[in-house]
């Protein structure tokens, strides 16, 4: 009996791969006029150089590095524990999609001294370019931002206050590339927990010049990397950093021993490790003597940028997730037209496209603005947040598609949960609010801040109600105190970003799409609605305005 060839049963191009293409593929510079006008601001008569820089980088990131980035994720990295004598050398293999984003990136590094100097001398602010830079790659992959970024600022900012002379020099060499060449690692986390340091079982001891570091690291990532800054106990029960680098000072093999990689849900391309030390060559990256532990104050203060460098992998998650979701409501269809013309899809992208760009000002005002001791953990708080929150939505609106590997966003969620809990949970950054508060007063210049940058009288209304309210908890007793902290910190976020959004506004760079956004932002997140929760408004919001000023396909 023959064989018959089964026509499909539909053959309308409503199935067509290429009407589905999402963000990778596309240039995210000039997709994305936001970050335009950030740009246009903060580098002033240096646009000009920058921008053929930024559009060659949108374009590395969004073709190259995306597409290494799936790669890397279906072949994580493994780990070689013993040659072929049975020697244990603890190599990490990462794969070859790796090799060819990392090279890639490194020749476009926007965060190497070279490039900075380079900036400058055209009038570009560097900090900027650099929290571009991150804020593009992190919406390709945030493990790689991690693989690249992980602690280099700290172990090069506290070997020069406090290694020896040769030690100092060859973490110069390890570094010649920058902060963010993926030579760096943190490992404080033990089996006990990350923040309680006082459970601290690590510990090193004396040896001449050097010290003899033995513990074990329950979660080190980038466990590839050359140079570690690892927290122990001294002898006289001090906590503090201590370098140890993969390499003794004779060139000879350290003690550091990985067991094994970490099998994770997301941000497989930065390779997680359970390390043991034993007897590792370390030196102190802190005083000694009187002086003992001042290197634990000043990686406190560098774990503040770390903060922000983990706040802006969320906001690069949501941006993406904000892109793919756009470009699959633009494509899909349903009830006869295209899932962007539906009131609640609309509805459902315009708070995705208002979050994002309230997360995004907090954010470059986090890296260019005025340092401000609150800001990096409310951001944090905001942003890691809101990177699963986008995620999931990206999710939904693709539907059973976006719960499929094989689609661009399920990754973005595994990626995404990791965020709250890199350099601290919600809950340690909402006690870092309060040691910032009672110990240094911080929440004094933040209120100014937010005084200097709010225009509209609602605003500057909940500014002083946010005084107020800090007043209030102030009084509070110690243990209630403590259990008011996540509101009022979830409070201090929202003016934060309201402020921002208001001051954007006035830069008069966007034809006033920006007042929008604020005005959306701050009835949302600042406005009581009365009883009927806002539901009786009968006019719709300017979606189109808002879509056409959030991303360019």
């Amino acid at each position: 009996m023959g064989r018959y060839l089964i026509e499909p049963f539909d053959r309308s191009d409503r199935y067509a791969t290429e009407r589905y293409q999402g963000a990778a593929g596309r240039n995210w510079w000039s997709c994305d006029p936001t970050l335009r006008l950030l740009m246009r601001r903060h580098l002033g008569d240096g646009f000009a150089w920058a921008e053929p820089r930024l559009d060659r980088l949108g374009a590395l990131m969004g073709g190259l590095v995306a597409e290494c980035a799936e790669e890397t994720d279906r072949n994580p990295p493994r780990l070689e524990k013993y040659d072929k004598w049975g020697r244990d050398v603890s190599e990490v293999v990462m794969p070859p999609s790796f090799h060819t984003a990392r090279r890639a990136l490194m020749e476009d590094n926007f965060t190497s001294p070279s490039f900075a100097g380079e900036a400058r001398g055209q009038g570009a602010n560097p900090a900027a370019l650099a929290a571009a830079w991150t804020y593009l790659l992190d919406q390709a992959d945030i493990g790689m931002g991690c693989a690249l970024g992980t602690g280099g600022d700290m172990v090069v900012s506290l070997a020069e206050k406090h290694a020896p002379e040769d030690v100092r020099d060859r973490v110069r060499e390890i570094f010649a590339n920058g902060f963010y060449s993926g030579e760096a690692a943190q490992m404080f986390t033990e089996r006990t927990g990350g923040s309680d340091l006082a459970a601290l079982e690590a510990t090193a001891v004396p040896d001449g010049d050097a010290w003899l570091l033995s513990g074990f690291k329950w979660f080190a990532s980038n466990a590839n990397g050359s140079a570690f800054v690892v927290l122990a106990r001294t002898p006289e029960g001090a906590v503090g950093p201590f370098l140890v680098l993969w390499e003794r000072r004779d060139g000879g093999r350290n003690g550091v021993r990985i067991r094994r990689l970490k099998d994770k849900l997301g941000t497989r391309s930065v390779a997680s490790a359970e390390v043991e030390f034993t007897e590792a060559e370390a030196f102190p990256l802190m005083g000694t003597g009187s002086g003992a532990g001042s290197g634990l104050g000043t990686m406190m203060k560098l774990t503040n940028a770390s903060r922000l460098g983990v706040a802006m992998m969320g906001l690069g998650v949501a941006r993406r997730a904000l892109v793919e979701s756009i470009c699959y409501a633009r494509a899909r269809e349903a009830f006869g037209r295209p899932l962007i013309e539906q009131p609640l899809m609309r509805r459902k992208l315009s708070e995705l496209i208002v979050e994002v760009e309230a997360a995004q000002a907090m954010l470059f005002d986090g890296h260019v603005g005025p340092r401000l001791r609150l800001a990096p953990a409310l951001i944090k708080l905001r942003a890691s947040r809101l990177g699963v929150t986008a995620a999931s939505d990206a999710i939904e609106v693709h539907g059973g598609n976006g719960y499929i590997e094989q689609w661009p966003v399920a990754r973005l969620l595994r990626d995404a949960q990791v965020n709250p809990i890199w350099e601290g949970g919600d809950n340690i950054l909402c006690l870092d609010v309060r040691r910032a508060m009672l110990k240094e007063q911080a929440h004094l210049p933040f209120l100014d801040h937010l005084r200097g940058l709010a225009t509209s009288g609602l605003v500057l209304g909940r500014v002083d109600d946010l005084a107020k309210a800090i007043t209030a908890w102030s009084a509070l007793e110690y243990s209630v105190a403590e259990e008011r902290l996540y509101p009022l910190a979830q409070f201090m976020a929202d003016v934060y970003a309201a402020a921002l959004l208001e001051d954007q506004a006035t830069w008069g760079l966007d034809d006033g799409r920006k007042a929008l956004v604020a005005r959306l932002y701050a009835e949302s997140h600042l406005v009581d609605h009365g009883p009927l929760r806002g539901i009786d408004r009968t006019t719709a919001e300017p979606f189109d305005e808002l879509l056409e000023g959030a991303v360019t396909l």
